[in-house]
Parts: structure tokens; C-alpha cells; sequence
């Protein structure tokens, strides 16, 4: 009797772990399979794999193809030109066409493209809508409540344009590769390569023909090896490299951390009536409380099919984990004053993108051995302004200056040292960007004192009138992944239905944007630890991966069997945000590239 409750335990408990593995394995399925969380050294499956890349070399490689790494090497082949010098400058872009995963405003001063390219004009730049009006208000749930736009203010935008920036970034390829600079679109710069002294020897692009589940496929081909003696990182908000330049060489430790926001927009085909060419409309407060930082804009573009472009800004500062910022942008557009403009019309785009927000206390240190940071790598933005394109450009051509000097130094050259573009640090500091984003230095963090939103636009209306001459710099405080409070601290926020006539739906937004990835590829959205989304982030902030992403990458989805949820990943669905790299409050999340050609395919974001 004691032998047969003896077995019947030890089967009892074998059934319990065996239950307990089963629940698991539902739980926190295997999700991560990407070569930086799975080495390959250890998978037996890569064992007789070559692994040999080939290897090209250029002067100068500038790594993205957005305003400030075109304006980096079209001004790099401009000093070669005058000064009678070869020089060889590629530069890689992820998405599969030059501007493609371009998206912003835009609203764009033309100080920087004035310079690069004075006669802009006559070889036919894509600035087609100079602006003609500012309209300004706040909202509050039912009226609209007008802001005067003086002369001077940030949001004049007399002498501006409206651009549709992938446009304009399209014609800037253009001129490019007519002064011979080598453009390679759909190649994703997924790795930085080092010298044995520590500087930066250039980047890897990224492999293809790998499987969803990390082992490689019959087609799979190693990337190419690009060497320089300079390399200009110029991978927008957020850059999967840059993160680790940050890292690397300590470039974060004499300023904050950076904050952001998350900027949706889509495009709309309107009534011609309701259509004026050049308005430009912005907006603070309803749907958003006090609290949380954001607005909108709409701008009238001048086109042959009567065409307005709308957009809503949130701080990822945010505080209530149930907080969606595309529903809240779905909600604004449903607001009396904004939805006459919409009503008849056709919605024919929409995308979102991560916006620096941290301004002058977030410039890191720009330089190191081998290279240099530009754009919103280092984060120009002024965004009293909502501006960053002519900063960004202006960076680009001044990196170029600095490179072109330390490259074409016989004294300096070396195959086994990458050369640091000293030189450029000084010329930020001594240019236009520095200057206009300490004057607008405390406009942002001015929102975090106890009045918030009103107490924002108090300072910022103070520091109009003394011209940001003010001797403090407020602090910004923690980075953004750590302002969630947790779901049982917070109310959870009723959102309307879409009406799918002004407020649309998440996965029939993100089929506007044209985004495709290669289905069987490991999930370019990698987590450090699969089990951390469901036992934390759902568990005490309420899974708020799957409200913050702008695309519905992430979903937590019931069991198959018995109680509780497991995290789903979308990989396809990825729009190259960067929301959640930023915001995810364990910082569980590292996005890295996907294959190259992957992603959205904008038309004019």
C-alpha cells in the first residue's frame, strides 16, 4: 500500500511539472531569436557556415540617407570639387528607396539648403507650398480658443515652407549622386566595425537568408565590410547604432538623457473649399490632460489635388500606462473645430516616427575616434519651433567640413586608425543651432512643473519676451521609460469607436503606410528576456507595449490553454518608430535593423 502512494506521488508530481513546463512554454514562448540575444558561436547550426564578408573601403561613409547625411556628403563632394581632391563618399540607407522611411511635418526654414545648394530653385527642389498664414489655439473639449502669432515668435513660420520631407529627400539623393557620391539603398548598416586601437574602422551591413527561428536558409549571404577613414552617423531618432556609440565611448556622460515624443501623421485628399495652400495650423491641449505634453498641426499643401497633411505630437513622458497615442490621435480629429476639415475627404497615408525632444541639456558629446554624430543621431530639434530639418542639414555640412579636413591631411592618415573630426564640436557651438537651442532650453522642461501644460505655455510666453536670455537651464529629469506609473495608480482612458470616416483603426492605418518585411527572418524587436513582458510589464503597467506601439507590433493574446496571456511580436507590422525601444519601462526591448529594403514605404512623409 505504502509502494502504490509512493508512485502515485512521485506520478502526481511529475503531472505537476510537467503542467507547470506546459504553462511556461504558453506563458513565455521563445520569441528572441536574433543573432545580438542568441550568439551564433554556440547554435551547432552555423558551425560550417562561411562567415567571411567582403570587404570595400571609402574615404568617407556617411550611414543614413535622411536631410543631414545628404546634405553630409553632398557637401563633402562640393570641398572635394573646389579644392581639386579625389574623394570617395558612400553612403547606405536602410529603407529600399532614398527617402522611403522618411517621415516629419514638415515645416522647414530654408537657411541650411540656401547655403548648400543656393540655386535650389532652378534644378527644381520640391518646395512647392510657401506658408501664407498661422493659426494657433487651444483646445478644450467642445471650443477652440485662438493663441496670436506674433512676429518672432517660434511658431511664425513666415518665410517657410510646407514640405513633404521624403520629397524633398528624394531630390537632395538626386543631387548627391549627380556630384558622384555612391548612394546604396536597402542596405542596413547593422554593425560597427573596429579598429585595434578602439576607433571606428566603419559598419557591417546586415545578413540575409536567415530563418524566423535564427538558423540560416539556403540563400543566406553574409554582409559587406565598408571601411573609411571617417564615419558619419547620421541614422535619425534613435539610431540602433548610435545607442551603442553612446555606450562605447562614454558620449552621454557630460549631458541628460535625451527625452522624445511620438509624432503620427497622415495625408488627407480634401474638399477643394475647404482647401488653403500654405495655412499652417497648430494646437495644445484636448484630447491630452495637463499632464502629458503634445499637440497637433495641419498644414495645407499646394498640390494638384486639393491636400492637407495632420499630425499629433506626444511627450513620451507620459505618465498613465493607458495612454494610446494613436487613439489619441484618432480622438483630436473627431474634435468640432478639426472635423469639418476632414468630412468628404480620403485619408491616403499614414506613418509615425520618434522625435527628439531634449534639445540643448540632451547634445551629446558629437565626436569620437573614427567619426561623428549629426541630425537627430544627436538630437537638433528646436521644438518650441517644431523644427529640425535646417539643423539637421546644417550639422550634416558641418561634419563634412570637419571630415573633409582630417581626410585629405596627409599627416593624419592611417589604415589602422579612424580619424576623429575634432574640429566639428567647435563649429556646432559657434553656429546657428547651438545658438537657437539654448535660447529655447527651458521651454520643455517647463512643462514638468506642478501646473504642466499651463504652466509651459506661461514660461514659454516669458521666454519669448526676454529671448531665452534667461540665466538657469532646467533639468528634464528621468529619461522617459521611467515616468509610467504603474496600471493600478492610473484611471484606464474610454476611447471611442473609430467611425472609419475621420477615426480609423490601427491595422487599416498601418496598411496605408506600405510596410513589408521578409515574413522568415528572426524578429528584428528583440527582447532581452521573454519572460519580462508578461511577468512585469504586464503585470504592474498593463502591457503597455501594445498601446504605445503605433503599429500594433505588440499583443498580448490569451493561452490556448488556461488562464493568463503571452506577448505576440508583429515583426511585419514595424514602422521603424522607435517608440518602443524608448519607452518600454524595463528597457527590455532593443530594436535592431531587419533586413535591408524592410520597413515602410513612404510616398512624401
Amino acid at each position: 500500500m505504502a509502494h502504490a502512494t509512493c508512485v502515485t506521488t512521485r506520478l502526481i508530481q511529475r503531472l505537476s511539472v510537467a503542467a507547470k513546463r506546459c504553462y511556461s512554454e504558453q506563458a513565455f514562448p521563445r520569441i528572441t531569436t536574433h543573432y545580438t540575444i542568441v550568439p551564433r558561436e554556440t547554435d551547432p547550426r552555423w558551425k560550417d557556415v562561411n562567415m567571411e564578408r567582403f570587404v570595400d573601403e571609402t574615404d568617407v561613409l556617411v550611414v543614413g540617407g535622411g536631410p543631414a547625411g545628404m546634405s553630409a556628403a553632398i557637401r563633402l563632394k562640393q570641398l572635394a570639387e573646389q579644392n581639386g581632391k579625389e574623394l570617395r563618399v558612400c553612403l547606405v540607407e536602410k529603407a529600399a528607396e532614398v527617402g522611403g522611411h522618411i517621415l516629419s511635418g514638415a515645416c522647414i526654414e530654408t537657411i541650411a539648403l540656401d547655403e548648400l545648394i543656393p540655386d535650389w530653385k532652378e534644378k527644381g527642389a520640391p518646395l512647392n507650398t510657401p506658408v501664407t498664414e498661422d493659426k494657433f489655439g487651444f483646445l478644450t473639449q467642445k471650443s477652440r480658443i485662438p493663441i496670436p502669432v506674433l512676429p518672432g515668435m517660434p511658431m511664425d513660420n513666415h518665410g517657410n515652407y510646407v514640405v513633404r520631407l521624403g520629397h524633398v529627400v528624394r531630390w537632395l539623393g538626386e543631387q548627391a549622386e549627380a556630384l558622384g557620391v555612391e548612394i546604396y539603398p536597402g542596405y542596413a548598416a547593422a554593425e560597427i566595425l573596429y579598429h585595434e586601437d578602439g576607433s571606428v574602422k566603419g559598419i557591417a551591413t546586415n545578413d540575409v537568408g536567415i530563418g524566423k527561428d535564427g538558423a540560416p536558409k539556403d540563400n543566406f549571404e553574409r554582409g559587406m565590410e565598408l571601411h573609411a577613414k571617417c564615419t558619419i552617423f547620421a541614422e535619425g531618432c534613435h539610431g540602433h547604432l548610435a545607442k551603442q556609440l553612446f555606450q562605447q565611448f562614454r558620449l552621454r556622460e557630460k549631458c541628460e538623457p535625451q527625452t522624445y515624443g511620438i509624432g503620427l501623421k497622415e495625408i488627407w485628399e480634401i474638399e477643394p473649399q475647404k482647401h488653403s495652400p500654405g495655412r499652417v495650423e497648430h494646437t495644445v491641449g484636448w484630447p491630452l490632460d495637463r499632464h502629458t505634453y503634445g499637440g497637433s498641426f495641419l498644414y495645407h499643401l499646394n498640390e494638384s489635388t486639393p491636400m492637407v497633411a495632420v499630425g499629433f505630437v506626444v511627450g513620451l513622458d507620459y505618465q498613465n500606462p493607458y495612454l494610446s497615442p494613436f487613439k489619441e490621435f484618432q480622438r483630436f480629429k473627431q474634435h468640432p473645430a478639426i472635423r469639418p476639415t476632414f468630412e468628404g475627404g480620403k485619408r491616403i497615408a499614414y506613418g509615425a516616427r520618434a522625435l527628439n525632444e531634449g534639445g540643448f541639456q540632451s547634445i551629446p558629446k558629437l565626436t569620437f575616434p573614427g567619426g561623428c554624430l549629426i541630425g537627430c543621431s544627436a538630437g537638433f530639434l528646436n521644438l518650441p519651433k517644431i523644427k529640425g530639418t535646417h539643423n539637421a542639414m546644417k550639422s550634416g555640412m558641418l561634419a563634412a567640413e570637419s571630415a573633409f579636413e582630417v581626410v585629405t591631411n596627409e599627416n593624419l592618415n592611417s589604415p589602422t586608425v579612424g580619424l576623429e573630426p575634432i574640429s566639428y564640436e567647435e563649429k556646432i557651438h559657434q553656429s546657428f543651432i547651438w545658438k537657437e537651442l539654448k535660447a529655447a532650453r527651458n521651454i520643455r522642461p517647463s512643462f514638468h512643473t506642478p501646473l504642466g501644460l499651463y504652466g509651459g505655455i506661461i514660461y514659454s510666453a516669458f521666454s519669448f519676451l526676454i529671448r531665452g536670455k534667461e540665466p538657469w537651464t532646467f533639468s528634464h529629469g528621468d529619461p522617459d521609460y521611467k515616468r509610467l506609473k504603474p496600471a493600478a495608480e492610473c484611471t484606464p482612458i474610454e476611447y471611442p469607436k473609430p467611425d472609419n470616416e475621420v477615426s480609423f483603426d490601427l491595422l487599416t492605418s498601418v496598411a496605408l503606410t506600405g510596410t513589408n518585411h521578409e515574413g522568415d527572418q528572426p524578429p528584428h524587436l528583440t527582447l532581452r528576456d521573454d519572460t519580462i513582458p508578461v511577468k512585469r510589464n504586464l503585470a504592474i503597467y498593463g502591457g503597455p507595449e501594445a498601446r504605445f506601439c503605433p503599429a500594433g507590433v505588440y499583443e498580448f493574446v490569451p493561452l490556448e490553454e488556461g488562464d493568463g496571456q503571452r506577448l505576440q511580436i508583429n515583426a511585419q507590422n514595424c514602422i521603424h518608430c522607435k517608440t518602443c525601444d524608448i519607452k518600454d519601462p524595463s528597457q527590455n526591448i532593443n530594436w535592431v535593423v531587419p533586413e535591408g529594403g524592410g520597413g515602410p514605404a513612404y510616398n512624401g512623409m
